[in-house]
């Protein structure tokens, strides 16, 4: 990335922008500003955002009053924005925050209705593979506006047997995934697979104290939990790089009761390769 400051957002609604903020300061009172979180992750669950405008114009807000309607929330520096979260608005609200100042709050997901509501019921032939079951689910989950992204080679395995396809797709997804070793998402409503020890081409991303890294990465048992400035090109299932050395290492529980948790910790990566399983992105000024 270039630059990290100058910070842009823009929201649409329909793919047309309804809003749009430069934070150039932190002298924001009064005018419209935006703030947001989002929570993704390199699971089935849906990608959640919450964005909160402040001071919007009436006719804008109305753009957003309505169920199930798409929303895309952009974000950047210097007025280049990447994609961050794209979904269906699940609620959308509006109120005053004091006196004077009124707020709209818009809470989506992403993939929700093609996870809960997509079904499938076909029978594939003897001779099948993975591929053909998940290609399956995927013509259900289209039908719910579902886009289809990268989806991993999962191997030449052909089943003997006939096979019966019947009831919710996102139940025939765990099944593939669980057999073959990986994870399938939905990210901005496009649909991934990606191997558990592989991960999204092209999503390389080093992080350090010149691209934006805050403080020190510390080992955990969930992994290795770090922070960075805003940086859309980071992905669930992609590639993150962070030098070893930069990591503070977990302090182990010397008690005999500690042995179990000690033997939880992940390790740190001698190649400082890591996968983000969970990204929590968010803009509060």
């Amino acid at each position: 990335m270039g630059e990290q400051y100058l910070r842009s957002v823009n929201l649409y609604a329909d793919d047309r922008e309804v809003f749009s903020s430069a934070v150039n300061t932190g002298d924001v009172a009064g005018g419209l500003r935006i703030r947001f979180s989002v929570q993704q992750g390199d699971t089935s669950k849906p990608n959640v955002c919450n964005v909160i405008v402040t001071n919007p114009a009436p006719s804008n807000a109305k753009a957003f009053m309505q169920e199930f309607k798409r929303i895309t929330l952009a974000a950047g520096y210097g007025g280049e924005t990447r994609i961050i979260f794209r979904g269906e608005i699940i609620q959308a609200r509006s109120g005053r925050e004091d006196v004077t100042d009124t707020y709209l709050h818009v809470l989506a997901r992403s993939g929700e209705r093609a996870r809960n509501y997509a079904t499938v019921n076909q029978a594939l032939a003897a001779g099948h593979t993975y591929r053909d079951r998940i290609d399956l689910a995927t013509k259900a989950m289209r039908q719910y506006g579902i886009a289809i992204g990268h989806i991993e080679d999962l191997g030449g395995k052909k089943f003997p047997r006939n096979y019966i396809a019947f009831g919710m797709a996102k139940d025939l997804l765990r099944e593939v995934c669980e057999g073959a070793g990986a994870s399938w998402s939905i990210q901005n409503n496009t649909f991934q697979v990606v191997k558990n020890d592989s991960t999204v081409p092209g999503s390389r991303v080093v992080l350090n104290s010149n691209t934006g890294l805050i403080g020190r990465p510390v080992q955990t048992i969930q992994g290795i939990e770090g922070r960075c400035l805003l940086n859309p090109m980071l992905l669930p299932g992609g590639k993150v790089e962070i030098n070893e050395k930069s990591v503070e290492q977990a302090a182990f529980d010397p008690a005999y009761q500690g042995e179990r948790s000690n033997a939880l910790i992940q390790r740190i990566a001698a190649d400082g390769v890591y996968k983000p399983c969970l990204l929590r992105c968010f803009l509060s000024h």
